[in-house]
């Protein structure tokens, strides 16, 4: 929190904490269609299991959980398929909801087309994807590209270009390049 600046103010502390037991308790559903006939469905949990160290003063806050523990199938999905984000960027967008949805969207789909392709998405799927809220398109498509602008000037690398139809987006690096996974299983695991 520190680095990308929201410990500055005591609220947002609790703001993250609350965020953060949230989604601790979060159960998530996904199904997608990939192929005409073909679907596929996920039941999971971000997080299995948390640890919290008590203060032994009661007027003391627990302020954080000293050990947070992943679901397998996240932290799976994780050393797969996660792309680093640049904390100075996440700084720079903390105060845009819609600025942090579209660096997180476009950092992880952009090194995914493959070269030398470029892939369209149109404006009606970019409003049922991030225009929760707008009626009307003009006013999504006024606060979406406000918001690409911010985005593309912490992730000056992504290649992209707006037009009538919607947002084509062409094979880019990832905002920051990967340069490895490390591993810690646990004591039992090991023997």
């Amino acid at each position: 929190m520190k680095r990308i600046g929201l410990a500055a103010h005591g609220r947002n502390i609790g703001v993250v904490k609350d965020q953060l037991i949230r989604l601790s308790a979060a159960h998530i559903r996904m199904a997608v269609e990939y192929a005409p006939d073909r679907s596929r469905q996920v039941n999971t949990q971000i997080i299995s299991g948390f640890e919290l160290w008590l203060p032994k003063d009661d007027r003391q806050r627990v302020l954080w959980p000293s050990v947070v523990r992943l679901s397998w199938e996240y932290y799976d999905s994780l050393t797969r398929h996660a792309v680093p984000l640049d904390e100075r960027a996440i700084a720079a967008l903390s105060h845009s909801a819609l600025g942090l949805d579209l660096y997180g969207w476009i950092a992880q789909r952009l090194h995914r087309i493959p070269k030398p392709h470029r892939q369209l998405v149109p404006w009606n799927a970019l409003k049922e994807q991030f225009g929760h809220g707008y009626n009307a398109m003009f006013k999504f498509r006024q606060k979406f590209l406000q918001a690409l602008r911010q985005v593309h000037v912490v992730y000056p690398t992504a290649k992209l270009e707006v037009n009538r139809r919607g947002l084509l987006l062409y094979t880019s690096p990832p905002p920051v390049a990967k340069t490895g996974t490390v591993i810690q299983l646990p004591p039992s695991a090991t023997s």
